[in-house]
């Protein structure tokens, strides 16, 4: 065997054994899309799905794509520099108009868009700062800028969510420029970002501030225009990037700012400029589901937050830690990768599927089920999730009162 053999045999071995155990969670096969569907004929409700409004097989979303693929069909088999659609330029109109930017742009991927526009801003005069949790996308589009030649910014971390600890490094950096990156709702703890302070920071120290809204898009502010709706601080953020793959329905990215920082990404993202052009039937898919939160989103985003003031509140109820959640997005705490496992594959024969988020995805003894609810969820599914959570959070011994008290000396 070469030693790529090797190392992946050695560093496969939790796979091998999650396998062995029968309990490996991942890469299940779906027979069908949807809040609701099946692997190998066996049903499941999803709680791990991130189409918050569930808007995603909607019949008018449906229809909308099928429109496109006779039209377009599937793709355009090049990059946007030379394949672009009117329907991506219209989509691109409306998506600043809706989120209060001069200008938007459409990438393939979220993914890409994130580290497009890291590689795009940020040069030898720089200093990157970013929040100690920050998703993948971020610290991929830091690395890629720190390693490349002649122009590898300075890279630097703050504690999560403290302004204060941004503002030390802010006084302390080495660059001339500072480019801080943050998010809206942090996904594997859904909790938001604290905004109001981080952007009076960026402010008094001449700090250009993006916000990775994916989780927020859709899902926050009255009218689901986001975390800057949510908190009334539309127009204090220079850039935002968000997704398609959440409330949008598909896959793409969403790179919001002013004409010419936009353009400026537009021309020199690598990400961008040498990826396939996201396929127009996803782009009309998109555009249909912003139609609906244009005309419907104050009743779109208060069903969804009904839904989530009701699971919460009876996770809390029965006893479960969701550490320092605050929004749809709730960690139900199992701290310990074994029992996540476990309860995963539990839930899953009883037909609720929640996806366990183990090391190197969170510290290890932070192990726990990421449960996502959505608007398309009904009162029933939601209970019935409830009531095998707590049965089987009993069993493992889980909740907060079913946890042995800790012995007193005497």
């Amino acid at each position: 065997m070469s030693w790529i053999d090797e190392k992946a045999h050695r560093e496969l071995s939790r796979v091998r054994e999650a396998r062995e155990m029968g309990v490996y969670p991942f890469f299940r096969p779906f027979e069908s899309g949807g809040l609701r569907t099946t692997v190998n004929g066996h049903a499941f409700v999803n709680f791990s799905s991130n189409d918050y409004l569930g808007l995603t097989t909607h019949p008018k979303v449906l229809e909308a794509a099928h429109k496109a693929i006779d039209r377009y069909a599937c793709g355009l088999s090049s990059s946007r520099v030379q394949a672009t659609t009117v329907a991506h330029v219209e989509l691109e109109g409306r998506l600043a108009k809706f989120f209060g930017f001069e200008k938007a742009l459409i990438t393939t991927t979220g993914y890409q868009a994130m580290v497009g526009t890291i590689m795009a801003l940020a040069d030898e005069k720089t200093t990157l700062v970013l929040d100690q949790l920050s998703h993948a996308c971020i610290l991929d589009g830091t690395f890629l800028a720190a390693g490349t030649p002649k122009r590898s910014p300075e890279v630097r971390f703050f504690n999560h969510n403290s302004a204060r600890s941004l503002e030390r490094i802010l006084k302390s950096r080495e660059r001339e420029n500072a480019l801080v990156l943050v998010e809206g709702i942090y996904s594997l703890d859904g909790d938001k970002g604290t905004l109001r302070e981080i952007i009076e920071v960026c402010e008094r120290h001449n700090a250009v501030l993006v916000v990775d809204d994916a989780h927020g898009s859709g899902t926050l502010g009255t009218h689901g225009r986001g975390v800057l709706e949510d908190l009334a601080l539309e127009g204090r953020a220079p850039i935002v990037v968000s997704t398609f793959s959440k409330v949008f329905g598909g896959i793409g990215g969403i790179i919001l700012g002013s004409t010419e920082v936009v353009e400026l990404i537009q021309h020199t993202a690598r990400s961008f400029v040498f990826s396939a052009t996201l396929p127009v039937p996803i782009v009309a898919a998109a555009a249909e589901i912003l139609t609906m939160l244009e005309d419907d989103g104050p009743a779109l985003v208060a069903e969804l937050h009904a839904n989530a003031a009701y699971m919460r509140g009876e996770l809390i109820r029965r006893g479960f830690d969701l550490g320092a959640s605050n929004t749809h997005i709730m960690p139900v705490m199992v701290r310990d990768e074994r029992k996540a496992l476990v309860m995963h594959h539990m839930l899953y024969e009883m037909g609720v599927h929640m996806v366990p988020i183990t090391y190197p995805g969170v510290k290890q003894g932070e192990e726990r089920l990421r449960v996502n609810v959505t608007r398309g969820h009904t009162r029933d599914e939601i209970n019935h999730a409830l009531d095998a959570l707590e049965e089987l959070g009993t069993q493992c011994e889980i909740r907060v009162q079913d946890r042995a008290a800790p012995a007193t000396e005497g």
